[in-house]
């Protein structure tokens, strides 16, 4: 007979049988599917190897119950996750088929669902449908935390920041943890708040237990103090966040964004390169570009240039907006007449801050300066939601002003850029700097001042 070691114990040498309670030992730790699910179902990022478990069982699950509307949900949320971590748009059609179905076999009414939808349109910049899918899913389930985080997602696409306040505060009250916290530090940076916006990511990372989750809040660390100008300390949170998850391809795209600002080319460049090769965001591929074309390398800038026309081609094809950044390529180093048109679409659709920041640079950079200067003065409008510290929406009005002949303002806003961040490009910091030289110092004879 086998006897459980958990249901014996040795006494005076002589082995005495105990009665065994179940209950008394450990639950099992979870599997990585659980444990994928758990995260993908709270809006948390999920490890990768997590992931391929969690699609590969769920996939085998609706081959033998394919009327199983539960797991048609949970893998198509799963499919959402999977293509933005990845940044590969082919999964985000597999992501609206799974859901669809959910939705068709019996769950039209169920909140989880509709929220994998949301954060579907989320993930393909969709920022009107995703307000549609968020909002149904909270009238439906007023307490559930999750349809606010997305929702905040929506609204901040839309340029709709009371909306953000609304949804903020109702999850501030609902839920709590980590995850709440990086929302909220979302949230105050785009308020200006960057001392709140740091301390809340910090404390999300130091109490987030998951590596994945820790290291997507240590990304997101490193982006605000690099936004503040602080190189080394991006750069320690980026390592970090690699360090916690290898597969965090934005932390490492964000190393070569602090490494370039720390004067470390070569090994910027092969940050970059790294990302890319796992990640091929069409944002990273541009700052990659003009990396290049800041070191002289203008065969090399003009590949990285085609690799994203050819990333935002692949993200059409799944259903993804990229005009944003297409829009902003277009402006510094395409066309700028064809900038405009595209970035004015965007703008109807969902009038987000950083919409009007590209249009208005597009604008100017197609010789309409006059226009240009009301979409510069939006983004950076703190009461119309352009409340954000950014050393480049800062840099676009200042020139934007000097074009129309706003000097002082554009002085003003020019050495404002080098405040907030004066490494924020490699390429336009040049640009800002030989501006504030031509301008030179106000004139004392007391004319006007413009």
């Amino acid at each position: 007979m086998v006897v459980s070691a958990a249901g014996c114990a040795v006494l005076g040498g002589g082995l005495v049988l105990l009665p065994w309670d179940p209950a008394a030992a450990p639950p099992p730790a979870p599997g990585p599917a659980a444990v994928a699910r758990g995260a993908v179902a709270a809006g948390v990022p999920a490890a990768l190897s997590d992931l391929a478990v969690l699609i590969g069982e769920h996939e085998t699950l609706v081959r033998a119950r394919p009327l199983d509307a539960p797991a048609w949900a949970v893998l198509g949320t799963a499919y959402v996750e999977q293509g933005r971590r990845t940044a590969d748009p082919a999964w985000f059609p597999r992501a609206e088929e799974a859901l669809r179905t959910a939705l068709r076999l019996g769950h039209p009414r169920d909140p989880a669902t509709l929220e994998g939808l949301a954060a579907l349109a989320v993930a393909r910049r969709d920022f009107p449908a995703a307000k549609r899918w968020a909002e149904q899913a909270r009238d439906l389930a007023p307490k559930r935390w999750t349809a606010q985080a997305v929702l905040i997602d929506a609204c901040t696409g839309l340029g709709d920041h009371k909306g953000v306040g609304r949804a903020l505060d109702r999850l501030m009250e609902l839920g709590s943890g980590p995850v709440v916290g990086a929302r909220a530090a979302a949230v105050y940076r785009d308020r200006g708040w960057r001392e709140d916006a740091a301390a809340r990511i910090a404390d999300a990372a130091a109490a987030a237990e998951a590596p994945a989750e820790r290291a997507a809040y240590l990304e997101q660390a490193g982006r605000l103090a690099f936004e503040r100008g602080d190189r080394e300390e991006a750069l320690r949170f980026f390592q970090e966040a690699l360090r916690t998850d290898p597969d965090q391809r934005a932390a490492q795209a964000g190393q070569g964004r602090a490494l370039a600002a720390l004067g470390r080319s070569s090994e910027a460049l092969t940050a970059y390169q790294a990302a890319l090769a796992k990640q091929p965001r069409p944002a990273d591929a541009l700052e990659l570009g003009e990396l290049y074309e800041s070191l002289g390398l203008a065969q090399a800038a003009r590949v990285q240039y085609d690799l994203l026309r050819e990333r935002v081609r692949v993200a059409a094809a799944g259903g993804a907006d990229e005009e944003l950044v297409l829009g902003r390529f277009e402006a510094d180093h395409g066309d700028a007449g064809a900038a405009v048109t595209r970035l004015r679409a965007e703008w109807r659709r969902q009038p987000g801050v950083a919409v009007a920041d590209a249009l208005g640079w597009a604008l100017f950079r197609d010789g309409r300066a006059r226009e240009a200067l009301g979409y510069a003065v939006r983004a950076t409008d703190g009461d119309r939601g352009g409340g954000v510290r950014s050393a480049v929406y800062a840099y676009h009005r200042g020139m934007i002003e000097r074009g129309v002949g706003k000097y002082g303002a554009a002085r003003r806003h020019l050495r404002e850029a080098l405040v907030i961040n004066p490494y924020f490009s490699p390429l336009h910091v040049r640009e800002v700097r030989g501006a504030l030289d031509a301008l030179g110092e106000p004139s004392f004879d007391g004319s006007p001042s413009r």
